[in-house]
């Protein structure tokens, strides 16, 4: 017994020396992984599945990816079609959180110390002139995309039913974003900002009845001054960019709610075919990836080629000539030239605005959702409605300034009427007019009249913005831009 013993331990404690070394060789150190390795394990787990039923998973547990659809149509992936506008927007406003952080802790709202902390960041902060510079175009940046989203979104007719509240949203958020960059524009506290702000918020005076107390309270005082900066500087790192982020966060989730983007239906898809789908994982998300890393790099150029402007400290006693409202409303400005005060900056503002919001209620048809201008007869209609608009706009520029007088005809009437209602009733009139000849000669239904009208409304706005930036000089007299005058001080 004891041989046999001796017999079967042997194999045994071989077996187990064997069994010993495999736990050796198992338990042998191995390289680090890299930290990006690290982060990417923590952040995926289980890494980025090989199948599509794995990726499809991967998104609808994600809370990054959770805005995406599981699968996404090819069609809505094309470039031409979307241009990326709202995802750009996201990231420039990704962009201005970050470098507004940074700025808030090298930055006092208080006049004059507002104004040397600008130069402070400017030279001795490190990289801190980049971080200005990249935070003040992308502020820029971001009023042009989203406005630029806005108009694909009406030509494509994408704020037809069941987007109508999203069209309301996005509406909403350029009106925050347009009052973040205003609310912006004071905090470094030069000229510049000073009589800018002090021309915009003269506007607010016009409002009938509470006017002059809006204008008090956003102020902090009856004109611009350290109360005003406080009141700008809360309101830019407060409330408007919270008001953002959380509309910008229900945006995103009503476009995966309501159905996602709209996408035109191609000729050789029938009813009951359907169109062809990939995963979200990686066919758009390497997409949005590369998007948005090259728009980064861009913009990071840019900024480190073109310096955010900086005159000199505000000056209350010492008005520039020109004093001219931030370059966004110059359009508004323009109308302050041409139109009593009360229509054009509240009457005319108002009644576009609306406009803008009721579109969606006007523009009911959904057989060309997704289609950009509506049809071929709408591409047309929208070419001549801005060849219109670039002639007419200008000409009534001119005949305004140097030719008609409405106050001078009608000398006893108010100036309400006679150089606000009646103009802006003989402008309306053609228009009017124009539209009905669009209906019959060219048989336009509804959806392609309201694109004619709001194509030739947009264009003017532009060329009125154009001209105030570029062809107002001292006085705010017309000039020519290669003979405009330099106003000495």
């Amino acid at each position: 017994m004891k041989s046999e013993s001796s017999t079967f331990g042997k194999p045994r404690n071989r077996t187990s020396l064997f069994h010993k070394g495999n736990l050796m060789e198992e338990q042998t150190p191995q390289p680090e992984p890299s930290l990006f390795e690290r982060m990417r394990k923590r952040l995926t787990p289980e890494g980025v599945p090989a199948d599509d039923r794995g990726r499809m998973r991967m998104v609808m547990e994600s809370l990054i990816l959770h805005i995406h659809p599981s699968k996404v149509e090819t069609t809505s992936m094309k470039w031409t079609y979307t241009w990326g506008l709202g995802g750009l927007s996201a990231l420039l406003m990704t962009i201005l959180g970050g470098t507004g952080i940074i700025l808030i802790n090298n930055y006092t709202p208080a006049a004059p110390q507002a104004y040397l902390d600008i130069l402070e960041i400017n030279s001795n902060v490190w990289f801190g002139e980049l971080i200005r510079n990249l935070h003040h175009w992308s502020a820029n940046l971001l009023i042009v995309v989203t406005v630029l989203h806005l108009i694909r979104v009406f030509v494509t007719g994408a704020y037809r039913p069941p987007r109508e509240l999203n069209w309301l949203i996005g509406v909403a958020m350029l009106l925050l974003v347009l009052g973040a960059n205003f609310t912006g524009y004071l905090l470094p506290w030069d000229q510049l900002a000073y009589w800018a702000i002090t021309v915009g918020t003269s506007i607010i005076s016009y409002v009938p009845l509470i006017g002059q107390w809006l204008t008090q309270l956003v102020l902090g005082g009856p004109e611009v001054g350290a109360n005003t900066l406080l009141n700008f500087y809360s309101m830019h790192i407060s409330f408007i960019p919270l008001a953002i982020f959380g509309l910008m966060s229900y945006h995103f989730w009503r476009v995966r709610k309501d159905g996602g983007l709209t996408i035109p239906k191609s000729s050789k898809q029938t009813e009951d075919s359907k169109p062809e789908r990939v995963t979200t994982i990686p066919n758009l998300t390497n997409r949005e990836m590369i998007f948005a890393l090259s728009w980064t790099a861009a913009l990071l150029l840019f900024s480190m080629l073109v310096p955010a402007p900086l005159e000199g400290i505000a000056n209350p006693a010492l008005s520039p000539n020109p004093a001219k409202a931030p370059w966004y409303f110059m359009g508004l400005q323009e109308l302050l030239l041409h139109f009593h005060p009360l229509v054009g900056a509240i009457i005319i503002p108002s009644i576009a605005i609306a406009g803008i919001f009721l579109l969606p209620f006007f523009d009911l048809n959904l057989k060309s959702v997704g289609v950009y201008f509506r049809s071929q007869r709408g591409r047309a209609l929208t070419v001549l409605a801005v060849g219109i608009a670039l002639i007419a706009t200008p000409i009534w520029i001119l005949l305004d300034e140097y030719i008609l007088n409405w106050t001078l005809w009608l000398p006893t009437w108010d100036t309400l009427l006679s150089n606000g209602l009646i103009p802006l009733a003989v402008i309306a009139l053609p228009l009017i007019l124009l539209d009905d000849r669009i209906h019959k000669f060219f048989q336009a239904d509804t959806e392609e009249r309201v694109l004619f009208i709001a194509a030739f409304l947009f264009t003017a706005f532009i060329v009125l913005t154009l001209i105030g930036i570029y062809f107002r000089g001292p006085g705010m007299n017309l000039y020519l831009p290669w003979n405009m005058p330099t106003v000495v001080h």
